[in-house]
C-alpha cells in the first residue's frame, strides 16, 4: 500500500499533541516564542511540568529551542509556522492533517 500521508511521521506529531498539557503549550506558543517561565506563568503550571512537556514536543519535532543568554526560548517549529511567523498561528499543517489552534 502506498503511504501518501506518511503515517509514521503524522502519528508522531499527533501522539505528542495527545496530552492536554502539551496541546495547551502549543496553543501558548502560537503568538511567538516564550521561555519556560513565561509558559509556566501563562498556563499556571509548574516549571518542571512545562519543561518535561516541552522536551517531548521538541523530541517530536514540533517545537524548537533557542538559547537567549541564560534562558531558552521555545517556538513552534518553522515548518509548521509557515507564513504566520509574524502573526498569530492559527493552524498546524502536518501534511496529513491540519489542527486548528483557535479562532482568536
Amino acid at each position: 500500500m502506498d503511504d501518501q500521508l506518511n503515517a509514521d511521521t503524522c502519528c508522531k506529531y499527533l501522539k505528542a499533541l495527545a496530552d492536554p498539557e502539551r496541546f495547551r503549550i502549543v496553543q501558548c506558543l502560537r503568538d511567538g516564542s516564550k521561555t519556560v517561565g513565561e509558559i509556566s506563568r501563562q498556563l499556571d503550571s509548574p516549571i518542571a511540568n512545562v519543561s518535561h512537556h516541552l522536551k517531548q514536543l521538541r523530541v517530536a519535532g514540533l517545537v524548537r529551542g533557542h538559547r537567549k543568554g541564560r534562558n531558552v526560548s521555545y517556538a513552534i517549529a518553522a515548518e509548521f509556522a509557515g507564513p504566520a511567523k509574524r502573526a498569530r498561528l492559527k493552524v498546524l499543517d502536518f501534511g496529513c492533517c491540519r489542527i486548528e489552534l483557535g479562532k482568536k
